[in-house]
């Protein structure tokens, strides 16, 4: 991953102004009395980038109908060098292969896993997103840039084959893949005795009818996996993708995800879409692989909008017992498609959920459509720099009610740490904490509120947020 160079010009005129001097108005009587605004300091601001801690964000870099549709691979190739700067070490990518919806299709509903834009076949030669061309092109900046590429693959269902009798159906299936129906590459050709139900398997997931590839079946097993010329394989050798983003794990077993994992290595994160933790740290034990983090995904929906209730963050989550695999995120495809209602986190608390998952463990994700919104942009920024340098250490909680959450990351002997203030009230709140720096002037590194602040020599110190907003303390120097 490239060293982060971000670092906003307007931070170091912060310390150089006294606080403000607000209406703050709790209402809270557990606050006390507001403290004494405190006198101007001198400190400098650290730098951010002069603490690396070696974790990075991915980039999940397309939405659901991205546009234009054959220009995708190119319009990501021109971000790739910025994305670098702010701190994106992972991108992932649609899938890449060739759908049914053939220029319309985002991939998920695959035909020719061989096919990156190569054959003319549904009526097309580009996948929506390009040619194979220009996806090499996007893989080659990405890897001159210290990005690794992640392809999302889909194992489950396959679509878009010619029609054969399956007797174990007792009716035509759409199972039948070859040169002339769906799979113009000639590379994994299909029949319906490699779908369920078929002569040695009568499982069918119920989802996609003679359509729900039987991964007990050794043909499945050799193309998809095993064989040098292998989808995972070919993917890895030959495209040059790094890691893989598994959909829909529901619908296939976990020793399928450990087997792919054991022939061809690489990064893997799966989308187990459930919010329960216990089921996902299941899943991470059954696989050894990564999964995104749906738990925590849910308390940030219930806290910020649901209930309006900051104690939900203080709830079972994956990161708290499986950091190092949990995939952390606050939107993605799914979740920001126009006809979701209930796996939604509304715009004005999208920052706040993006404070939270890039000052907490776990393996943060960004979502192309925030990190390209005008009014995201900038903060994203900072925060992906912040979770870049100093969310580093132990967590702490230091306090939590429905409209206040204050979290430490520890000090170590190479970091400062950081302490996040969350507020879901419409006015500035204020809490007095206890740090790990003693005699120490702060600053919020978020850029949110003007307040430069003093521990005591105990490291006691009142803090502030802003109204509906968060900050992120650390030193100065």
């Amino acid at each position: 991953m490239k060293k982060s160079k971000f670092l906003y010009p307007f931070l170091f005129s912060l310390f150089a102004l006294g606080a403000c001097s607000s209406d703050d108005d709790s209402g809270e009587p557990d606050q006390g009395k507001e403290p004494v605004n405190p006198p101007p300091v001198e400190a400098q601001p650290i730098n951010l980038a002069d603490y690396d801690n070696g974790t990075g964000v991915m980039m999940q870099a397309f939405y659901w109908d991205v546009e234009p549709r054959h220009e995708w691979w190119n319009v990501i190739s021109e971000k790739i060098e910025g994305w670098a700067n702010a701190g994106v070490n992972r991108i992932w990518l649609p899938p890449a292969s060739k759908g049914q919806s053939g220029g319309y299709s985002m991939g998920y509903d695959p035909s020719d896993y061989y096919d990156l834009g190569e054959y003319l076949q549904h009526e097309t030669t580009e996948t929506r997103f390009g040619s194979r061309e220009e996806l090499d092109n996007l893989i080659a900046a990405a890897h001159s840039n210290e990005i690794e590429v992640i392809a999302d693959i889909v194992l489950n269902h396959n679509s878009g084959g010619g029609k054969e009798w399956n007797p174990y159906v007792q009716d035509s299936t759409y199972t039948l893949f070859d040169e002339a129906h769906g799979n113009a590459s000639g590379m994994f050709n299909r029949t319906w005795e490699d779908f369920h139900p078929n002569s040695t398997s009568e499982y069918d997931s119920g989802y996609f009818l003679g359509q729900d590839l039987d991964h007990d079946v050794q043909h499945v097993q050799d193309w998809l996996w095993l064989n040098e010329n292998s989808v995972a394989k070919y993917y890895k050798n030959n495209v040059g993708f790094d890691g893989w983003r598994f959909d829909f794990v529901k619908g296939f077993a976990p020793w399928v995800v450990k087997d792919w994992m054991e022939s061809v290595g690489g990064f893997g994160v799966a989308e187990l879409w459930d919010g329960n933790p216990n089921v996902l740290e299941n899943y991470i034990e059954k696989t050894g692989i990564s999964v995104f983090d749906f738990s925590t995904f849910y308390k940030l929906d219930e806290a910020l909008d649901r209930y309006n209730d900051l104690t939900y963050l203080t709830q079972d989550m994956l990161w708290k017992t499986h950091p190092e695999k949990a995939v952390t995120f606050t939107a993605n495809h799914d979740t920001e498609k126009d006809s979701n209602e209930d796996n939604f986190i509304s715009k004005e608390n999208k920052l706040m959920a993006y404070a939270y998952i890039l000052t907490h463990p776990g393996y943060p994700t960004i979502f192309y459509s925030d990190y390209e919104n005008p009014a995201f942009q900038s903060q994203l920024k900072q925060l992906m720099l912040i979770n870049n340098s100093i969310a580093n250490g132990e967590v702490e909680v230091l306090f939590a009610d429905n409209d206040e959450y204050i979290m430490k990351r520890a000090r170590t002997a190479s970091n400062p740490g950081l302490i996040l203030y969350l507020n879901l009230n419409g006015n500035i709140k204020f809490k007095e904490v206890d740090t790990d720096w003693n005699m120490a002037p702060l600053m919020d590194y978020s850029g949110n509120i003007d307040y430069t602040p003093t521990t005591d020599e105990n490291g006691n110190v009142s803090l502030r947020a802003p109204a509906n907003g968060y900050a992120i303390y650390s030193i100065m120097k």
